[in-house]
């Protein structure tokens, strides 16, 4: 499975010292996690509960069934610093909630979903600009 698959890069990663050559280090320049498994009746709350211990949710969106208005099990969720993502992913993919194994793995580009405008329009959201790579100090 995609859980153990990351569990096991994770491992060969540490034992060999990897530190910029780390798969993580592919999606730097976004902020973004795609979000599987989820408890269908888990809700933004519920998710921006688990997720912050690794640091400060910015956007979290969990498409719903347009008829029943439940999510559909999966999500993206973005980061205020990027490194955060890399925590999330290694501790929290493939953990248990509400008896669902989660899966949890880095986006690389995230479009954010249309919204409508004051006419009713569907229009592309404006694109958030916080997923680049920290600067360092």
């Amino acid at each position: 499975s995609v859980v153990r698959e990351i569990h096991r890069i994770n491992q060969a990663e540490l034992e060999l010292g990897a530190g910029a050559a780390s798969w993580h280090d592919d999606y730097k320049d976004s902020a973004y996690i795609f979000i599987g498994g989820l408890h269908y009746d888990l809700t933004e709350g519920d998710v921006i509960t688990i997720f912050s211990q690794y640091g400060e949710v910015m956007d979290v969106n969990l498409p719903r069934d347009k008829e029943t208005g439940k999510t559909k099990g999966f999500g993206f969720l973005m980061y205020e610093d990027q490194r955060s993502t890399v925590l999330a992913v290694d501790n929290l993919n493939g953990a248990k909630v509400l008896d669902r194994t989660m899966r949890v793995d880095h986006v690389r580009n995230y479009k954010q979903p249309k919204i409508q405008n004051e006419d009713g329009e569907w229009v592309d959201a404006e694109e958030q600009t916080l997923s680049a790579k920290p600067q360092l100090v």
